[in-house]
């Protein structure tokens, strides 16, 4: 399926697919019982959002493979013959058909590395959602401005443990100091454009800038100092966007996968 605007919401649904994943794993464990409950909240809101980026992406691809006629299977998860649904993007498709970025899939290991995680990501989306609540697509503008809400709550939940974290006491911010180290050579990523990007009206440049500043301002809050002061010394890590991932995406799937796997076409 080469249409730019189905490989983009996969990307968008994939994203927060992983993400929402990986954050779920603290379901039961987190450090504290309220925050426990806050991230397995952030998780749902996630899930929430990957659910209605991989319907509209369903609604396009078989939309497309009727009006194309299409009789062989394509790369989106369904069999020959099958329309596509939600659950068969999520469920039957390949760690190489996954277009998540790499940063989501990336392990939870401590709580300070899975807050720095998600605040990471979610102040590129929430300046992500702001362009695209006025993108000329009306179905994305419309999952944008829904989304968005959640997505400031997240900003702020994330922000704050990433301050009270890095201004604490000396383990956690060494904790935070490490997560940075872990996870900084994958940010790049969120602001390089894929080829299904181009033409999609986003304004990644500006995107980045307004990041780096939100980012910078939480840090120097946290006390915390951005790898090479920011600059671009750090060798971003890439290929996420286009189905190359790290080792930890194929063990998320084998996880997340299993049961329609095992007992194909199951439904209760």
């Amino acid at each position: 399926m080469n249409n730019p605007l189905i490989n983009y919401l996969l990307h968008l649904a994939d994203t927060t697919l992983i993400l929402s994943h990986r954050n779920s794993e603290w379901c039961g464990h987190g450090p504290i019982l309220e925050q426990d409950i806050a991230l397995t909240n952030i998780s749902l809101d996630l899930l929430g959002q990957a659910r209605l980026f991989y319907q509209y992406a369903a609604q396009l691809i078989n939309e497309s493979k009727k009006a194309e006629g299409v009789k062989a299977p394509s790369p989106q998860g369904e069999r020959v013959g099958d329309e596509v649904n939600e659950d068969t993007l999520a469920y039957l498709r390949t760690e190489r058909q996954f277009k998540n970025l790499l940063l989501a899939e990336q392990p939870n290991s401590d709580w300070g590395q899975t807050i720095l995680r998600q605040y990471l990501y979610s102040q590129f989306q929430q300046l992500l959602f702001q362009q695209l609540q006025h993108h000329n697509d009306e179905h994305i503008a419309a999952i944008a401005t829904k989304s968005l809400k959640e997505t400031n709550y997240h900003v702020r939940w994330s922000s704050e443990w990433v301050i009270r974290l890095g201004d604490g006491t000396a383990e956690s911010k060494q904790r935070m100091l490490h997560a940075i180290n872990e996870l900084w050579c994958y940010t790049g990523e969120m602001f390089i454009a894929a080829d299904y990007e181009l033409h999609l009206n986003i304004d990644f440049n500006d995107i980045n800038n307004r990041w780096t500043e939100k980012v910078n301002t939480v840090f120097a809050e946290a006390a915390l100092i951005l790898p090479s002061g920011g600059g671009g010394a750090v060798f971003m890590q890439t290929g996420g966007k286009t189905g190359t991932h790290t080792e930890h995406l194929g063990y998320i799937l084998a996880d997340l996968q299993y049961l329609q796997r095992a007992y194909p076409n199951s439904q209760w």
